[in-house]
């Protein structure tokens, strides 16, 4: 940040300016007098976030940016300052750190209102200190209310990452890697040992001949309709998940071999009983209904298995077996 000679005279521009637009002419003045020229580059910082701050400013030409630091580390931005706009005062107000950092986006001119002036004015004219304080107040206002939008939006954005982050878009299940993470969990906080946990494994059986004779949206709606299902028929604590294609996995704690048959049959006699309606071709009016099956694979911790790895893969196998033994049937690991 320098120095440097104003394209215009910038009075045009202070007198229009909220902090001073209450004031009468002499009033401005007084001010005025203390008011010193400064000026940035394109993409040059006036000052930094965390940084003592020791004046305000009046952009008077060009347009600057404000970023906050988020927990990551990265810069997000917050609003853009357009000429008339002062900023920087609650740092001298407040004697806090700067909230923010002030990035020049391109050529710009302000004034400069250094703290120990602003001070002078507040003691020397107090008339006119009230004119600013509550021109400051109402500006401070507005940013509240534009700060609290833009926190509602940060919310919003953040929980659609969340579920983006741990949820099938196309199911509204669990997504593989949150499953591997709460499986691991168990395992690494001994919460399996005495007390069982079961996990199925399950897929549709040949839904690539519908894809293949009535396309992938009929596909689709198989997936979506056996994942209802299978939300359906689980108990609240157990955490179902869509792993890829019509593959599916059902973490159930604290249960055992009897109760986990009884989960697996309920969902896949569900299952046999649904029926898909899609188009018998491409446009036509007329619907098809398309019966659906599936093959469920179960093991159990620690008995088939001792770590996560063990319990997908003898789970896996099971559901192999349930495969090759005919299809739409339940297999247990270790028979």
């Amino acid at each position: 940040m320098k120095k440097h000679t104003m394209p215009f005279e910038p009075d045009a521009v202070l007198t229009q300016s909220r902090l001073f637009s209450e004031m009468s002419q002499l009033e401005f003045n007084a001010i005025r007098v203390f008011l010193e020229p400064g000026f940035a580059s394109e993409g040059e910082a006036l000052f930094h976030e965390g940084e003592k701050g020791e004046a305000m400013y009046i952009l008077i030409s060009g347009t600057l940016s404000a970023f906050v630091t988020q927990s990551d580390g990265t810069s997000q931005w917050m609003f853009n300052i357009k000429p008339g706009d002062f900023f920087g005062e609650m740092s001298i107000i407040a004697n806090e750190p700067r909230s923010a950092t002030i990035i020049a986006k391109e050529d710009s001119s302000f004034m400069v209102f250094q703290g120990i002036d602003f001070y002078r004015i507040i003691f020397d004219y107090p008339v006119i200190a009230v004119k600013l304080l509550k021109a400051i107040g109402s500006v401070q206002n507005i940013w509240l209310d534009q700060t609290a939008k833009h926190l509602n939006d940060l919310i919003r954005w953040g929980e659609t990452a969340r579920r983006r982050a741990i949820f099938d878009e196309l199911t509204g299940l669990y997504n593989r890697s949150y499953l591997n993470e709460s499986l691991q969990d168990r395992f690494e906080h001994g919460s399996i040992g005495l007390r069982k946990l079961a996990l199925l494994m399950m897929d549709l059986d040949k839904v690539h001949t519908v894809n293949e004779n009535f396309g992938t949206t009929a596909g689709d709606q198989m997936i979506i309709a056996a994942a209802n299902i299978i939300k359906n028929n689980i108990r609240n604590g157990d955490i179902a998940a869509r792993l890829s294609g019509d593959e599916y996995a059902v973490i159930l704690p604290d249960t055992d071999i009897t109760e986990a048959l009884r989960i697996a049959e309920s969902i896949r006699k569900a299952v046999s009983k649904e029926k898909v309606y899609v188009p018998k071709s491409s446009g036509s009016s007329d619907m098809e209904a398309l019966t659906m099956r599936t093959s469920i694979g179960i093991a159990i911790a620690p008995i088939h298995a001792k770590d996560r790895d063990a319990l997908f893969h003898v789970s896996d196998e099971a559901l192999r077996k349930a495969k090759f033994l005919g299809r739409n049937r339940v297999e247990t690991a270790g028979e």
